[in-house]
């Protein structure tokens, strides 16, 4: 339709006599639809925001950022009481790759004797201080799904993987941090032409947060809700009914988060076989596999999606056989299973993925992160099968993209340039300038529908988000150049010009 079409439909539709406005972009811009973040934690990297830790390149470093916060702040200066939070630290980076102590805080006189806590960069470590233990004791001998890394002699170290992280007791968040750490999220997350965002795993505060800002239509992006699972409390999804477009279209609450294992880099995922850097471990799972046959098929008949946390080979394929046995003759279109992460999987469990039309949730940013350890850690046959997003669709999977921020970068842009390169910003790999694994790239296309109309189908969005067609919300954002034919080493470069929700632009200017 040419511009002459689209004044004369104006003029003959509108009764006002309102003239049209017409925005002329630069020759090199683009528009794309708005752009989602299909798995991402959104008040967290607020949080986050407060202390960042990824700056420490050695566990002495990010000791000296945490007394630098503290010496930067008066009020926590003078009140040694105050919790310090902080996240982002990776031991993996580190020259020595051990995991840090509470010994490594205690020996800095400022940050000596103040409660500590600071997470790992990918949630699921805490490096927690001496006064952080001693408020959360007593501490159990085991916990199921978890770990609390002790000495010789059995005394806790500091650090607790995955399930332990919830014995460590801080304060409960203020309505005012949640709106400072909401804020800042939400700036960030429009500058980068982000429209939606779906947010893996609500607890109830943050729930009863977003539904409070929804009320009082103070939601300037979309929000796709899953509810945090939780074994210790009763099956609450025959109670509880999702929420769907609440806030004129900002807020859905309709699905429910588990995890099924821990994380790679923490050496939590339940691989098959021992871990090829520490033979004595398969990683662990999170759940148990009957707790997951019983609850998923009571969610999904009660009408919620179904996304599981799953990165280790067998994590993916005890998911897997819990989703086939609650699938038989249902309508999985209308149910809609989404596995978060994905990250390793059997050749045979990348068929079952297509086959049972499961929805791949994954996050190419990850790839380029762990190339630099994984074949150390996985062995260089298993880790082929490591994010390898090529297989999952040439076996009919649908892939939605995300960043898991702020484990990662937000910029959905750093997503799509890992994806179509598996190259790290400056351009290397562990396998050469062609990329790792190059045969597992996405195409650009591909790409783009992965934080598009695909990740719109994984959040039951498709028919109003996700595609720039007559009758859809007006999402869309201006980029400064077209990702879809500009050498892949400028992909970075490309700034956004505008970010435009229901038509209204809330970033930059069109």
């Amino acid at each position: 339709m040419s511009l002459e079409d689209v004044k004369a439909r104006w003029v003959a539709r509108d009764r006002h006599g309102s003239p049209l406005q017409i925005r002329y972009l630069d020759e090199s811009s683009i528009v794309v639809p708005g752009l989602s973040d299909s798995h991402a934690h959104i008040l967290e990297y607020g949080a986050n925001r407060q202390l960042p830790l990824e700056g420490g390149k050695t566990v002495e470093e990010t000791v000296t950022l945490v007394r630098q916060y503290i010496s930067n702040n008066k009020d926590i200066l003078d009140d040694p009481s105050k919790f310090i939070e902080g996240w982002g630290w990776d031991h993996t980076s580190w020259p020595v790759q051990e995991w840090p102590t509470s010994d490594f805080l205690e020996a800095d006189p400022i940050v000596r004797g103040r409660p500590v806590v600071l997470q790992s960069k990918d949630g699921h470590a805490l490096w927690i201080s001496k006064t952080a233990l001693e408020l959360s004791s007593p501490l159990p001998s085991e916990v199921e799904g978890g770990v609390i890394i002790r000495d010789s002699f059995g005394i806790p170290t500091g650090v607790l993987l995955d399930n332990a992280q919830d014995l460590v007791k801080r304060p409960v968040p203020t309505e005012r941090d949640l709106l400072r750490r909401f804020s800042a999220t939400v700036n960030d997350a429009l500058s980068y032409g982000l429209t939606s965002i779906h947010d893996a795993g609500l607890n109830p505060a943050s729930l009863e947060f977003f539904t409070r800002q929804a009320a009082a239509e103070n939601l300037p992006v979309r929000i796709y809700g899953m509810r945090y699972f939780d074994e210790s409390v009763p099956y609450w999804g025959n109670l509880s009914k999702p929420i769907i477009n609440a806030g004129n279209g900002r807020l859905s609450a309709r699905s429910v988060k588990i995890f099924a294992d821990g994380a790679l880099r923490t050496g939590g995922a339940a691989l098959n076989e021992p871990y090829c850097d520490n033979p004595h471990t398969k990683g662990f799972m999170r759940v148990d596999p009957e707790v997951l046959t019983r609850v998923v098929p009571k969610y999904l008949r009660d009408g919620w999606q179904v996304n599981i946390h799953a990165i280790g080979d067998y994590a993916n394929s005890v998911v897997l056989d819990t989703f086939e046995a609650a699938l038989k003759d249902v309508n999985v279109t209308a149910l809609r299973p989404r596995l978060e992460h994905a990250q390793i999987l059997t050749k045979a469990d990348m068929e079952r993925v297509g086959k049972l039309g499961v929805i791949a949730s994954v996050q190419p940013t990850h790839a380029i992160s762990d190339m630099w350890y994984a074949e150390d850690r996985l062995g260089p046959e298993r880790v082929k099968s490591l994010y390898a997003f090529r297989s999952l669709l040439d076996h009919g999977s649908r892939i939605a993209l995300g960043s898991d921020f702020p484990v990662e970068a937000m910029n959905p842009l750093s997503g799509f340039y890992a994806a179509v390169t598996r190259l790290s910003p400056e351009g290397e790999s562990p396998k050469g300038p062609s990329g790792w694994f190059p045969e597992q790239r996405l195409t650009r296309m591909e790409a783009l529908r992965g934080m598009t109309i695909d990740a719109a189908y994984a959040s039951f969005t498709e028919a109003s988000l996700g595609s720039l067609v007559p009758g859809k919300r007006a999402d869309y954002v201006v980029l400064s150049q077209d990702i879809m034919t500009v050498p892949a080493g400028r992909i970075l470069s490309t700034k956004v010009q505008a970010t435009v929700i229901d038509g209204r632009p809330v970033f930059g200017w069109v």
